[in-house]
């Protein structure tokens, strides 16, 4: 898959997962930040908490589900992101990492949201 297609798919999942959260009353408030670090794809709030997402989109029948290609490695990218996120936007609620896992079906329409609170 080329850059320009994955850049595409990931913006499509990521508007996916932003809607879905916006739906159960949390607000997007970054998307993308990026630090040398690592990436964040979402970064959503609610009344009581800050909420660091990933997201992760798969073809249905993809041999790694979206949930379990978030390895302890890209765990550790994503706390230091979030580290770095604090350290420019300093927040006084509690946080949490997210997982937002979407499964589209072979025409391209989702089949499946699997939103992972709480997820590492």
């Amino acid at each position: 898959m080329s850059t320009t297609a994955k850049q595409s798919s990931g913006n499509f999942g990521e508007d996916i997962a932003a809607a879905h959260l916006e739906r159960h009353g949390y607000a997007i408030i970054a998307r993308n930040f990026r630090t040398r670090l690592g990436e964040i794809d979402l970064i959503a709030q609610s009344e009581h908490c800050l909420v660091f997402v990933e997201v992760k989109l798969r073809k249905a029948g993809a041999r790694v589900g979206g949930a379990e290609s978030v390895t302890p490695a890209k765990q550790n990218k994503f706390r230091l992101a979030a580290e770095a996120y604090l350290q420019q936007h300093p927040a006084d609620l509690p946080c949490r990492f997210d997982v937002v896992a979407i499964e589209t079906a072979p025409s391209g329409q989702v089949a499946a949201i699997q939103w992972i609170e709480h997820a590492f």
